[in-house]
């Protein structure tokens, strides 16, 4: 990304986008089957390649874009124009949401929505439209949730057996039930202060080095090892917040919103649902769970921001 050039990215967001789009596609047909999930791509001597990861990044760039523009053509746009607007996001968010909803791959899709909201957010979008999209989501969520626990037979007609137990895992961190949360929190609270030591865990549980992550980390190191792990992932944070500052173009500065919004959601969801606060969506800790295209894609997004930093220093000089 640094040897691109952020001016490059924006102006091929759209072909970014499309081959995102494709690469969803075809995952679903040609993908390798992992745990009853088609979200990778299995390329020999490679490696995996999750093209979900990926369309973090594009969709960063093509809502910047996209942003970016209509601020540009309309200085004090009307409810319609604004409603015109809205429905071109939502229409290009939704594509990748269900192509990737399909895999299935939950935790992906809810960040796409993370990254849009925020982005609108940012972008000067009027909070009459947050306000109303709330209110919708609230009446469907409730039905959904009402019509899980009402009549889970009609439940299952309607959406499939996939999905119901999806729904069923999301929902076992309400009574800490399920084998991954409760072997983590043994994991964690055996830890005590300074933890079992390097690479030693009292009990195994699934996934720990991708979606509980720091539940090993904090079993390994305990509670002293996590208290600096978290202070380390928030200075990381205030300091990509700070890059905001440094930027010279407003599409910059949606994109960095849109990375953010990307990293903190993440980190909370993760630490907080391996310690049972939060459902278990499948959602990696950056950086320090295992996986090379999630590791990849953060790294883009880094380039993003540090292409940021390096044009600040050539604009000061």
């Amino acid at each position: 990304m640094m040897a691109l050039g952020n001016k490059f990215l924006y102006n091929n967001a759209w072909i970014l986008y499309f081959i995102g789009v494709i690469s969803l596609v075809l995952v679903l047909f040609i993908g390798n089957e992992v745990n009853n999930a088609k979200c990778w791509f299995s390329i020999p001597y490679v490696g995996s390649i999750q093209p979900s990861e990926f369309m973090k990044l594009f969709l960063i760039i093509i809502l910047a874009r996209l942003i970016n523009e209509y601020n540009d053509k309309f200085n004090n746009p009307d409810i319609m124009d604004e409603f015109k607007f809205i429905l071109k996001v939502m229409l290009i968010v939704f594509i990748p949401s269900v192509l990737t909803f399909i895999e299935p791959d939950t935790g992906a899709v809810i960040i796409y929505l993370i990254i849009t909201f925020v982005m609108l957010f940012i972008g000067g979008i009027r909070k009459r439209w947050f306000i109303l999209t709330a209110a919708i989501l609230l009446v469907l969520g409730s039905a959904f949730i009402g019509l899980y626990f009402l009549n889970q037979n009609l439940f299952i007609d309607i959406f499939g057996t996939s999905f119901f137990y999806r729904m069923d895992r999301i929902l076992n961190w309400s009574s800490s039930s399920g084998l991954q949360l409760e072997n983590s929190l043994i994991s964690i609270g055996s830890a005590g202060l300074f933890g079992h030591g390097f690479n030693n865990l009292p009990i195994y549980f699934p996934e720990m080095q991708t979606d509980f992550i720091f539940a090993v980390f904090a079993s390994n190191f305990g509670l002293f090892g996590a208290i600096l792990l978290i202070m380390l992932i928030i200075f990381f944070d205030v300091t990509l917040i700070n890059t905001v500052n440094k930027t010279n173009t407003m599409e910059d500065k949606y994109a960095i919103g849109g990375i953010i919004a990307v990293l903190v959601f993440q980190q909370i969801q993760n630490i907080g649902m391996t310690l049972g606060l939060l459902p278990i969506i499948g959602i990696t800790l950056p950086f320090i769970s295992y996986g090379g295209s999630s590791l990849l894609s953060y790294m883009f997004l880094l380039g993003i921001i540090f292409n940021v930093s390096n044009e600040s220093l050539r604009f000061t000089n």
